[in-house]
Order: structure tokens, then C-alpha cells, then sequence
């Protein structure tokens, strides 16, 4: 559509058009990619509940830090109320640290130090919880075969191929 405009006479381009049409076979390749995000969904569902616990463990620990450090601080430098402690806290734990309160006792510095720690279990905890239950849907339900092909030696087929995805050789 442009062309037409930066050359004169180009009317006969218009064939190019055509090469839109490829484009809609690159939506096509995005099926695939709703496969894994629903097999995503299904290992999300099954750590469900112990991401729940987990969650709620995370809270109830980021309220009683956040309270214990409105007390340490004494109401000073940042944590003038409960709220605002248990903010520095979730900022604290999960690694963003914006730096706008800082605790300023030797204490309050300790406190932070641990809850700094803390904050790299929460990412790996999760993780872990999820990559396990992948594992588990990946073994269980046999999603990919481990028959090699005859002629290139691939293997990590699906289930039901008649043929090697890799060379088109009968399996």
C-alpha cells in the first residue's frame, strides 16, 4: 500500500499483496502455543492448594514482621504506623526494595537482613512447587514417545505419529 505512494507507476506490485496472506500462517503456528499454556493451566489447578497454603504462610509472616518492625523502630524513620511496616515488609520480601523506609536501628537492620533472605525462598518455593507438578503431567501422561526413528535416530515423538517429525520417515 505504501509502495504506491514512494513509486510512481507501481501499480503492477500490487501482486505483493498476496504475501499478506502469509502472515495468517503465522497466527497458525501460535495453536501450539495454547497446548502448553493450557497444560500450564492444569499444573497451575493441581498445585492449586499448596500454593494457597504457601501464600498464606508468606502473609501471615510479612504481618507479624512488618508489626514486629513498627515496634523496633519505635514508630521512627518510615514506620509510623502498622500498615505502612507491613508495606515495607512486602517490598522487602519480595526483593523490589524502593528504598522510601529504611530501618535504622541495629535490630531493625536485622530483621530486614532475614527478611531479605526470605524473599529469595518465596521465588524459589513456588517454583519449585510448579516445576515439580510439571515434571509429574509431563511423565504421566505420556505426551511424548520415546520410539526413535529408524532412519535419523530422533527420538521425542508424539504418542500417535505415524512418522518422524524430523525427516518424514515412516516410524
Amino acid at each position: 500500500t505504501f509502495v504506491g505512494l514512494l513509486i510512481p507507476g507501481s501499480g503492477s506490485l500490487r501482486v505483493i499483496r498476496i504475501l499478506r496472506l502469509l502472515r495468517a500462517f503465522r497466527v497458525l503456528k501460535l495453536v501450539g502455543f495454547i497446548e502448553e499454556a493450557r497444560g500450564l493451566q492444569t499444573v497451575l489447578r493441581a498445585s492449586r492448594r499448596r500454593i494457597i497454603v504457601f501464600l498464606s504462610v508468606v502473609m501471615a509472616l510479612v504481618t507479624i514482621l512488618g508489626t514486629l518492625m513498627y515496634l523496633v523502630e519505635d514508630g521512627q524513620s518510615g514506620f509510623s504506623s502498622i500498615p505502612k511496616s507491613i508495606y515495607w515488609a512486602i517490598v522487602t520480601v519480595t526483593t523490589v526494595g524502593y528504598g522510601d523506609i529504611a530501618p535504622q536501628t541495629i535490630a531493625g537492620q536485622v530483621i530486614a537482613s532475614c527478611m531479605m533472605i526470605i524473599g529469595y525462598a518465596i521465588i524459589a518455593v513456588p517454583t519449585g512447587m510448579i516445576g515439580v507438578e510439571m515434571i509429574r503431567k509431563g511423565t504421566s501422561s505420556g505426551s511424548v514417545s520415546t520410539q526413535a526413528c529408524p532412519a535419523c535416530g530422533r527420538d521425542g515423538h508424539d504418542p500417535d505419529a505415524g512418522y518422524c517429525k524430523h525427516c518424514g520417515n515412516a516410524l
